[in-house]
């Protein structure tokens, strides 16, 4: 059976750690840290999503600054707020919670913050400093979910290099970038997705497995290498019967837990 990766329980011991750089600038430098969150609709995800976001912010002793916009706000109203966030000097980072609704261009806001603020790291400039690694990672915001997860790696697994891993999904807010920290890290990484042919014997070659496709309970112990240790950044919502024969619903990850559990050696669980 399979070691559990705590992701709970190392979360708290970051978000302590950054509540002593902090609380550090506000005694040292006389800076207290801004993050202005907007959200934009009433999508019920992101609404929780922003939520946690401000609670996490406060616990790490930073100021938040929440906008919340009309589902029918139209892309010019959105980049002048932007425009202004940009050029308000106690604002320190910015964070445009996606999905936006169809009638704005994400890849348009995104790149109109500026990319000092851009906490997120989606911006093109720091995705291409991602890409070109090195001393670039110095300068460049990382998109948390994947730098989450290979932190909870490198807690983990004693040493990266060399090891095969396996990313499944080609997404920009964690595909892309998951692959390209493995490559940092010196794996030889391969990048699987809905159009890769004979997808289980790929994945199955891996060491490492990080599951990020979006597809309840797609990855079962077929899929898995003896000993391989599974990342899964799944969250997927799915029906069940309760026992008293009612309806509901519970969340799940894009790995088969159970099935997954007796053939990894290490492995995250979702929730958690």
């Amino acid at each position: 059976m399979a070691d559990l990766i705590d992701g709970k329980a190392f979360a708290a011991k970051i978000r302590a750690e950054v509540k002593e750089d902090s609380d550090k600038l506000i005694s040292q430098k006389q800076v207290d840290p801004c993050l202005a969150v907007v959200l934009v609709g009433e999508n019920p995800a992101s609404k929780v999503y922003v939520g946690q976001k401000t609670k996490m912010a406060a616990e790490c002793n930073i100021k938040t600054k929440d906008f919340k916009l009309e589902a029918s706000t139209d892309q010019e109203t959105l980049l002048k707020l932007i425009d202004e966030l940009n050029n308000d000097s106690s604002v320190h980072g910015i964070l445009v919670q996606l999905p936006l609704p169809k009638q704005i261009d994400e890849r348009k806001v995104i790149d109109a913050i500026v990319v000092e603020k851009d906490v997120d790291g989606f911006h093109a400039i720091n995705a291409g400093r991602l890409s070109i690694g090195g001393d670039m990672l110095k300068k460049a915001f990382i998109p948390c979910t994947p730098l989450g997860s290979l932190l909870l790696l490198k807690d983990h697994v004693e040493d990266l290099k060399g090891k095969s891993a396996v990313v499944i999904g080609r997404s920009n807010i964690v595909g892309k970038p998951m692959s390209q920290l493995l490559i940092e890290e010196s794996c030889t990484v391969t990048v699987v997705h809905s159009k890769t042919k004979e997808i289980e014997k790929v994945c199955s070659q891996a060491d490492i497995i990080v599951a990020a496709i979006g597809r309840a309970e797609m990855i079962d112990s077929k899929w898995l290498k003896d000993g391989a240790v599974v990342i899964d950044v799944g969250i997927n919502r799915i029906s069940i019967k309760k026992e008293d024969g009612s309806e509901g619903s519970k969340i799940v990850g894009d790995v088969d837990f159970e099935s997954a559990s007796e053939k990894a050696s290490k492995i995250t669980p979702v929730p958690g």
